[in-house]
C-alpha cells in the first residue's frame, strides 16, 4: 500500500471548488459524466461511470471533504482527504490519498494529476 500527497493550485474560490466536487450537477459540468454524489456522511458516491466509487465520510463546508474509495478485493480503507485553503489568486487544494494498492498507484497518481485535479484546473481556467 502507498500514500499520495500533493498540493494543486486552482484559480477559483474554495466555495466554487467545494461546489464543483460535491454537487452532482457541477461534477457533470467539468467531467462530462453523470455522477452520484451527496454531502450526507455515510452516503455512497460514483463518478466517471463507476470508475471511482466509495463512501462519503465527512464534510466541512467549503473547507474539507473526506471519502473512502473502494478498490476490488482490498480490505484496508483507502481514504481521500481534500482540504481547501484560500490563496491570493484562488485556492490551494491539499490532497491526501492513503492505502492505494501498489498495483494501482501509478494509475491513481496519473488520474489525480490529469483527470480529477487536471479537469478541475482546466474547467476553472477556461471560465
Amino acid at each position: 500500500m502507498k500514500d499520495f500527497k500533493k498540493y494543486y493550485y486552482i484559480p477559483a474560490t474554495p466555495e466554487e471548488i467545494y461546489m464543483a466536487i460535491t454537487n452532482p450537477v457541477t461534477i457533470q459540468l467539468w467531467t462530462g459524466e453523470v455522477a452520484e454524489m451527496s454531502t450526507e456522511p455515510g452516503s455512497e458516491f460514483s463518478m466517471w461511470e463507476g470508475s471511482i466509487t466509495g463512501k462519503n465520510l465527512e464534510f466541512e463546508l467549503n473547507k474539507k471533504i473526506v471519502q473512502q474509495w473502494y478498490f476490488d478485493g482490498q480490505s484496508d480503507n483507502s481514504i481521500v482527504t481534500i482540504k481547501l485553503h484560500p490563496d491570493k489568486k484562488g485556492t490551494s487544494v491539499e490532497l491526501r490519498h492513503t492505502n492505494i494498492p501498489d498495483a494501482d498507484f501509478d494509475d491513481m497518481v496519473e488520474g489525480w494529476n490529469s483527470t480529477y485535479m487536471g479537469g478541475l484546473i482546466d474547467f476553472f481556467e477556461g471560465e
